[in-house]
């Protein structure tokens, strides 16, 4: 009785916690299956994978706490007097091997599906910098950056008096997202221009390095409209958490209309210079 005394008022402070914050229904503490066939290959390969783990961590440490119960010295458990055992030894090799096999081979499929690149309907050239992006569109002869916006790159800055919970999807959002059209397999082609930065976006299932000489290749295919964020999730300097990914996945109508004011656009610029 003393001992539940004790542990309610932490049990209340527990339970007020989880019930006024908003937060824990938001709290996520796994992947997500994602927008893409792959991305959702990839959810489940981390499935199979994570329940594997949890058997094996179930029996290893079943079999622990079996042994400390019963075979304590108190119960007047005697100590064997082998040294070791060849079946065992075998046993305890060939099985996590086999597993190990088990699980290699849907996780080599998955990769190299997701380098294979042939069929792409839409290649783009990404190219990190400090700190923005510059997307390239190869075929259609449309490029531009895409920067923090505005009003969180002021919001960020130390004394702004801006307070960051106004600003929408705050170090989130973009001034010019990467657009794409829906149910296309989009080729990237992705590079640094400075230091090592990394195009990353949950949704696609995608992250890939962005090496300065070097261009790494990545794709994704995107089956639903919408607009999905990312980061560069490489460390790449003082504002590398400043350097967010928008990519809206529009109709292919929507797309066209999109791609020809783009042209017009990087015409104008070029006629005025």
């Amino acid at each position: 009785m003393k001992n539940r005394k004790r542990f309610l008022p932490l049990a209340l402070a527990i339970s007020g916690l989880t019930s006024a914050s908003p937060a824990w229904s938001d709290l996520a503490l796994n992947m997500t299956p994602g927008v893409t066939a792959m991305s959702r290959e990839i959810y489940d390969l981390h499935m199979l994978t994570l329940w594997i783990c949890v058997v094996i961590a179930v029996g290893v440490y079943g079999v622990m706490v079996y042994a400390i119960i019963n075979f304590r010295k108190s119960k007047g458990a005697v100590p064997a007097k082998f040294t070791h055992s060849y079946t065992v030894e075998v046993i305890w090799t060939v099985i996590p091997a086999l597993i190990l096999v088990a699980m290699a081979v849907p996780a080599a499929r998955t990769l190299i599906k997701m380098q294979d690149t042939r069929g792409s309907e839409l290649t783009i050239k990404v190219t990190g910098l400090q700190w923005r992006w510059q997307y390239d569109y190869i075929d259609d002869g449309v490029r531009f950056y895409s920067t923090l916006k505005r009003d969180a790159n002021a919001a960020r800055k130390k004394g702004s008096g801006v307070d960051p919970k106004t600003v929408e999807n705050y170090l989130l959002d973009v001034d010019n997202a990467l657009v794409v059209p829906v149910n296309t397999k989009v080729r990237l082609l992705v590079t640094g221009s400075d230091v090592i930065h990394a195009w990353w976006v949950p949704a696609f299932g995608v992250k890939q390095d962005a090496v300065p000489g070097y261009i790494n290749e990545v794709w994704f295919n995107a089956e639903t409209e919408g607009t999905y964020r990312g980061q560069c999730a490489e460390l790449c300097g003082m504002d590398h958490g400043f350097m967010p990914i928008v990519v809206r996945v529009t109709s292919r109508d929507q797309y066209k209309t999109w791609l020809a004011s783009q042209r017009t656009q990087t015409s104008s610029l070029a006629q005025a210079q």
